[in-house]
């Protein structure tokens, strides 16, 4: 199969919409990260979407939609999912609800609720709009990989698997949206996001956080959402994360580099003069940052060959939490408070 990058107008739009339409996976943009899209209420479609990625059948999938509107028919709609809706729609957050028959085992991995959301992208909502369904997308890379922040991202993963790609340019938020389980009576974050626990509770009045979002999951646990699985978001290297003070970090890091072959060093930008001629990549400052650049670094640190990155994240909460989140499942959880 041939896969075209183009850029996203009105002809390529109409182009992608046609192919969902027609049972085809297509990748677009969200604030978020790239989306691998494909027709929500359509087995074979969806189905699709999973050899594409060669995702474990048992990965729950998101379902966009352009308005809440669409939601009808699909899953019941509480008062706390549209007060949510009403503080964070379109943007990221996706929230689990109860799905109705309407929606096929595989889109939700056989569990009897269903990821929605709304995105915040010009590209993405142009599109739902255009083909007028539900596009159930996960992130638009091979399974276990870094999530593609940019259209070349997705080309590497997704060459020849795929008919196109539209591009729209990198992505804002730069991690996937937050993953709320509102089928309870006090909702409770199963992945974290830009959208955080705090943001919510200030909303409906209480959020609750998933131990399971900094930790493994136990064998033979189900996913209930989305990117909960134990090495995710993986470089091809193997990757250790220290969390502590600038240069507490710095000395275990230097001490451990020095010892290895083909390291490489990811570190907050304004702790970089404490690494000297090691090579060394940036971070950015704050969790915000981190969050943008992560996948992105990963990737580039792939392209050089590395084969172990010492990395430095942030305390795990608030804003932090998401991409501690990432990294951790990055490193497979090999975390080293200093």
């Amino acid at each position: 199969m041939d896969t075209l990058c183009v850029p996203a107008q009105a002809q390529t739009l109409a182009q992608a919409s046609e192919l969902l339409r027609q049972g085809q996976v297509v990748a677009f943009p969200t604030e978020t990260v790239y989306g691998l899209g494909a027709n929500a209420l359509d087995e074979a479609a969806v189905r699709a979407i999973f050899a594409a990625k060669e995702r474990p059948a048992d990965n729950p999938l998101i379902v966009h939609v352009a308005e809440r509107s669409q939601l009808k028919g699909l899953c019941e709609v509480t008062e706390a999912a549209e007060k949510l809706m009403d503080a964070f729609w379109p943007g990221p957050l996706t929230m689990l609800l109860k799905k109705t028959e309407k929606i096929p085992a595989v889109t939700t991995a056989g569990l009897p609720s269903v990821a929605v959301r709304c995105p915040n992208h010009p590209v993405a909502l142009a599109l739902l709009k255009a083909c007028g369904l539900p596009i159930a997308a996960p992130s638009a890379n091979r399974s276990g990989r870094p999530s593609p922040t940019t259209a070349r991202h997705v080309y590497e993963d997704m060459t020849g698997r795929i008919p196109l790609i539209l591009d729209g340019g990198p992505c804002r938020v730069g991690v996937e949206s937050t993953v709320a389980d509102l089928t309870g009576p006090v909702p409770c974050v199963l992945r974290p996001g830009a959208v955080t626990a705090e943001d919510i509770a200030a909303i409906v009045g209480d959020c609750t956080v998933a131990e399971s979002v900094m930790r493994p999951l136990k064998e033979g646990e189900a996913a209930p959402s989305p990117g909960m699985r134990h090495r995710h978001y993986a470089p091809k290297a193997k990757m250790t994360v220290y969390i502590g003070g600038d240069r507490a970090v710095a000395r275990a890091i230097c001490t451990r580099y020095d010892e290895a072959e083909n390291a490489v060093i990811l570190t907050h930008t304004s702790a970089m003069p404490l690494y000297g001629d090691r090579r060394v990549f940036d971070l950015g400052d704050t969790p915000e940052e981190g969050a943008h650049l992560l996948f992105q670094r990963l990737r580039e640190m792939d392209e050089k060959g590395c084969e172990l990155i010492l990395a430095q994240g942030w305390k795990a909460e608030g804003k932090a939490l998401a991409v501690m989140n990432r990294m951790a499942r990055a490193a497979a959880f090999d975390l080293v408070q200093v």
